[in-house]
């Protein structure tokens, strides 16, 4: 077991020296945790292949969930990738920096390791000043997914990287909470019309408006594990919590009661429940660890606090969570796709 270093690191007033020891261990083939503006990455350079693999280990991840390649710069674009579809330019001047994913046919210098074996590349430019001088330090290609073992909550603050990765990584870039607190939006530029992997900030709406017509795969509803996972997060169980969680689904009065009657149960039989409640619903849980994850009026705080509830839920060692349903009007598909996979898709409908 290695030593964990945690450093603090000033987005406004960055320390090169600290950029230069995180691009050094990269460059080696070592592991660097680091803010983005949706969640803390585990960072190591996409073009080694055993840098690549030293991911999976320390995360735990199965071999064939591909990596996002994070790049700094455009032009870096066409060194991982044999065609940029004008598409591609498009959706690149309007959204990055920023919370998206292009997936694109992969140039051979991109080895099997980082793709999970795909003939496709993941790729993104974050917009997090720490991230950039850290990907231009190490190398200008780092394969990055959550900073987290694999299928817990993602982590938000670099307190949650330490909790899971202790011993097993050499440094932690601490950069604060992070903004979007979830993962980036996956679009796959390789099929007839592009096609949303993954949901995310930016919605399918948004996408439509910059480049036409826009599909979302429908295995995002469907959870099964039989596909062959074309981007991070399609096949395993992600996000989720130690405790078995279900989505309470119907009106808001009728959710209500139904929690209230599932967790007086619950509680009768020794079980500690935790409920996943709003600003506007939590006064009238009657018993549980009632946490609010927000206004439903604010779906950024809703999307920003749902992995730190989550890991609450753990600290706290509840038995069973119960969770309404959140379908908000931007981010609701997102934010409803994680809460899903914690839960396994378990849904109990408030009849």
């Amino acid at each position: 077991m290695q030593t964990t270093v945690v450093t603090k690191i000033d987005e406004s007033n960055i320390d090169p020296q600290v950029i230069r020891q995180a691009g050094q261990i990269l460059r080696s083939g070592g592991l660097v945790a680091f803010p983005t503006e949706t969640v803390y990455g585990l960072g190591a350079d996409a073009l080694q292949a055993q840098a690549a693999a030293n991911i999976y280990k320390a995360k735990g991840r199965p071999s064939d969930n591909p990596l996002i390649i994070h790049i700094c710069c455009f032009e870096d674009l066409k060194k991982i990738v044999t065609h940029i579809p004008q598409a591609a330019v498009r959706l690149a001047d309007a959204f990055w920096p920023g919370p998206l994913t292009m997936i694109l046919p992969k140039s051979k210098i991109v080895p099997d390791e980082t793709t999970g074996g795909m003939d496709t590349v993941a790729v993104r430019m974050p917009a997090n000043r720490t991230a950039l001088a850290l990907i231009r330090e190490g190398g200008g290609y780092v394969a990055a997914p959550s900073a987290n073992t694999s299928g817990r909550p993602s982590p938000t603050l670099a307190e949650h990287v330490y909790e899971d990765l202790k011993g097993k990584i050499p440094l932690i870039l601490d950069g604060g909470a992070v903004g979007i607190g979830i993962e980036s939006t996956i679009v796959d530029l390789t099929e007839e019309v592009p096609l949303i992997l993954r949901p995310g900030f930016i919605s399918l709406e948004m996408l439509s408006e910059v480049i036409g017509e826009v599909r979302t795969d429908p295995g995002i509803a469907a959870g099964g594990q039989d596909c062959r996972p074309k981007a991070p997060g399609m096949k395993y169980r992600h996000y989720a919590p130690d405790a078995s969680m279900f989505l309470v689904e119907g009106p808001q009065e009728r959710v209500i009661a139904k929690i209230n009657d599932l967790t007086r149960a619950a509680v009768q039989e020794g079980k500690k429940v935790g409920i996943i409640g709003t600003e506007e619903t939590a006064r009238y849980y009657e018993q549980g660890y009632v946490i609010r994850i927000g206004s439903r009026q604010e779906e950024e705080e809703i999307a920003h606090n749902l992995y730190r509830i989550l890991r609450e839920f753990d600290q706290s060692g509840v038995d069973l969570i119960y969770s309404e349903c959140f379908e908000t009007p931007r981010m609701g598909q997102a934010i409803s796709n994680r809460m899903m996979k914690a839960a396994g898709h378990q849904v109990i409908k408030a009849e």
